[in-house]
């Protein structure tokens, strides 16, 4: 959105995010869902990504949205901890998709199993992913191995400014502990009739 925009047009920008909100049938997180995650990277452009790797930057809160912090799967003693992943995300070969990579920087193998929880920030505040329609796996991830999983979003098409969200917030399956990546996804704020922003289970999509 444009930052010569007075202030009359940012309420109106403020309200057309509400309208965004009910489109995409999402939820709005609460403010402590946020890691304090400090990547050096840039945010993601729409032939590139950002990379990030795990550790104390995450939060202890975890995400409170509609997809669930460590939704979908049974939490083991060998279960892929925050702190040991490493997280990078890339725009995908169709367009409105995003890829997130979890790489495991541990010295054990982990397992991953289930939803992830993603909010998407922006400036007028916060969006929950919805889950997809697909089974979980249970994908265990060796010592430098990576898995992934799939966001989808309405790419922006409408000729407007839309609404762009440059911070993603990740909890991985079982866990409450979640991590912050840079990203650059532009969305068209919509009457209602938009299409759903949804992930699918971490370990799909390969």
């Amino acid at each position: 959105m444009s930052h010569r925009i007075t202030t009359r047009h940012a309420r109106k920008v403020a309200a057309a995010a509400v309208v965004a909100v009910a489109a995409f049938g999402l939820t709005a997180c609460q403010d402590n869902a946020d890691a304090g995650g400090d990547s050096s990277s840039a945010a993601s452009s729409s032939s590139g990504g950002s990379d990030s790797s795990g550790g104390s930057d995450s939060s202890d809160s975890g995400s409170s949205g509609s997809s669930g912090s460590g939704g979908g799967g049974n939490a083991g003693s060998d279960a892929c901890a925050t702190s040991h992943l490493g997280f990078r995300s890339t725009h995908g070969m169709g367009e409105g998709t995003l890829i997130v990579d979890l790489k495991n920087n541990g010295s054990a193998t982990c397992t991953l199993q289930g939803f992830p929880g993603v909010d998407l920030k922006s400036k007028n505040g916060t969006l929950s992913a919805e889950r997809s329609d697909l089974a979980a796996p249970k994908t265990s991830v060796k010592p430098g191995e990576e898995t992934r999983f799939t966001l989808y979003y309405p790419p922006n098409n409408s000729g407007g400014s839309g609404e762009t969200f440059t911070t993603l917030v990740v909890t991985p399956p079982n866990e409450t502990h979640s991590h912050s990546l840079p990203v650059s996804i532009n969305v068209p704020v919509t009457d209602g009739s938009g299409s759903a922003i949804k992930v699918d289970p971490v370990g799909t999509g390969k």
